[in-house]
C-alpha cells in the first residue's frame, strides 16, 4: 500500500491491501490450503510452474464440501488499520474471485458445472462480513480470467451466447453480496508466472464480455468501473489502432474503463501512441492500469509499472 501511494497517491480512488504474503499469486494461497480440507482428496499433484502444472482435486465419496474459508476476510480486517492511516480518503478495494474460476482451477473443467455452490457461498458470506467490516469504503473488485479467455478462444458466432452465459453466472454472485456493496470488474487474461493464459486478437471479446455483463449487473450494487486487459502478463500491447477499434462499442452505462495497456517493458512513445488508439476509439479519456495489476513483479518491476500509469495520466 505504501508503494502505491508513493508512487501514485492522489491518482488512486481506490487502494487494495497488495494481496502479500501467502496470498501474492492470487488464488494460489487459497487452492492450496484446500490440500487439508477433510471432504477433498489430491488427485493429481502440481507446483504451479505452468497452468498445465496444478494440483487437482475432487469430493471424497459420501462427503460434501461446506463452509469455505478462503482467508479474505481475516485479510481485510488485518489490512484495515494500514488502510487507515496511508489511503488519504481512497476507498478499500478487496479482491474477490469469480466462483467459476475458484470451481475450474480447484476441480479442472467440471468443476463449474459439479462444484460452483460451495465457492458461490463461502464468497457471499465473504463479501457481507466485509461489507459490515468496512461498510460504505469498501469496494469489491470481481476478478474473472476464466471468463475472457473463454470469450477470447470461442468461435466468433458463439461469443454472444457465451457472453451472455457468463455475465448471468457473475450476475448471480454479485446479487449475494449486500444491497449498495460497490464493485469493480477486473476482467484478465490470467498472469500466472508473469505469462497470460489466452491472448486475445484483437479488443472484440472483451468488449462483448463487459457490455453482457453491464445489461446484466444488479441495479442496487453500483458498479463503478470495468477493467480490460489490452497486454498480456509479458507480452506488451499491439501498437495498432485495428487491434482498439471494438471498444466503439463498449457500453458501460457510467461505469468507468480502465485501459489495461501500461507495461513496462515497452517504450513510453508507442504506449503513448497506445493511449490515442484507445482513446480515439472510445471518444474520451480512459483510466489507465496494468493488464493485471502487480502481483507477479518483483519490487523493481513493480515499480517501474507504477512509474509507467504515473506517465501515462499526463
Amino acid at each position: 500500500m505504501a508503494l502505491a501511494v508513493e508512487h501514485l497517491g492522489g491518482d488512486l480512488d481506490f487502494l487494495p491491501d497488495g494481496e502479500t504474503g501467502s496470498r501474492r499469486n492470487w488464488i494460489i494461497g487459497m487452492i492450496e490450503s484446500l490440500r487439508d480440507h477433510p471432504a477433498l482428496e489430491l488427485v493429481r499433484d502440481g507446483d504451479w510452474s505452468d497452468y498445465d502444472d496444478t494440483p487437482r482435486f475432487r469430493v471424497k465419496r459420501g462427503q460434501r464440501l461446506d463452509e469455505l474459508d478462503l482467508g479474505i476476510v481475516a485479510a481485510a480486517r488485518e489490512a484495515l488499520p494500514v488502510h487507515a492511516r496511508l489511503a488519504g480518503g481512497a476507498g478499500f478495494q478487496v479482491g474477490i474471485p469469480g466462483d467459476v474460476d475458484l470451481a475450474m482451477f480447484v476441480f479442472g473443467p467440471t468443476g463449474p458445472v459439479r462444484h460452483l455452490r460451495p465457492f458461490t457461498e463461502a464468497l457471499a458470506v465473504t463479501m457481507r462480513q466485509i461489507h459490515d467490516l468496512i461498510g460504505g469504503d469498501a469496494l469489491f473488485q470481481i476478478e474473472i480470467p476464466v471468463e475472457l479467455v473463454l470469450m477470447a478462444r470461442a468461435p466468433r458466432p458463439a461469443r454472444a451466447m457465451l457472453a451472455s452465459l457468463l455475465a448471468r453466472r457473475v450476475a448471480r454472485l454479485v446479487s449475494a453480496a449486500p444491497e449498495g456493496a460497490r464493485f469493480g470488474v477486473h476482467l484478465c487474461l490470467g498472469d500466472m508466472n508473469h505469462r497470460a493464459l489466452g491472448r486475445l486478437r484483437d479488443a472484440g471479446p472483451l468488449v462483448q464480455l463487459a457490455n453482457a455483463l453491464v445489461a446484466r449487473w444488479p441495479a442496487e450494487r453500483p458498479l463503478v468501473y470495468v477493467h480490460g486487459p489490452l497486454a498480456a502478463a509479458d507480452h506488451p500491447p499491439v501498437d495498432d489502432a485495428a487491434f482498439y477499434r471494438p471498444l466503439r462499442g463498449l457500453r458501460l452505462r457510467g461505469a468507468r474503463f480502465i485501459a489495461g495497456y501500461a507495461h513496462e517493458d515497452q517504450d513510453l512513445a508507442t504506449q503513448r501512441r497506445i493511449r490515442q488508439h484507445v482513446e480515439d476509439a472510445l471518444g474520451r479519456r480512459a483510466d489507465v492500469s496494468t493488464s493485471c495489476g502487480l502481483g507477479r513483479r518483483d519490487r523493481a518491476a513493480a515499480v517501474a509499472a507504477l512509474k509507467r500509469i504515473k506517465a501515462l495520466l499526463t
